[in-house]
């Protein structure tokens, strides 16, 4: 999974960090500092995070992953029921 952030668009809410920690961090009251290349064992958390960014301003290449995290997050079943 490669991600990318738009920090035009990110305002430090920091669920990403809160979520995935090894992968996204607050330097400062503001600056992201993250990994755009996410272990395999860190998809999982990667993926919970990008679909909790209030603003959408993280992307992933891994999309298959981020269905089943946006799912799970909104509560909702990830087969499409």
């Amino acid at each position: 999974m490669r991600l990318v952030v738009d920090l035009n668009k990110c305002q430090g809410y920091a669920q990403c960090a809160f979520l995935a920690p090894e992968v996204f961090a607050l330097h400062g009251e503001e600056g992201l500092i993250y990994n755009p290349r996410v272990r395999e064992e860190l998809r999982e958390k990667a993926a919970r995070a990008v679909a909790a960014c209030p603003v959408q301003a993280i992307t992933a290449d891994g999309l298959d992953v981020m269905a089943g995290a946006s799912a799970a997050a909104s509560g909702g079943p990830s087969d499409g029921r």
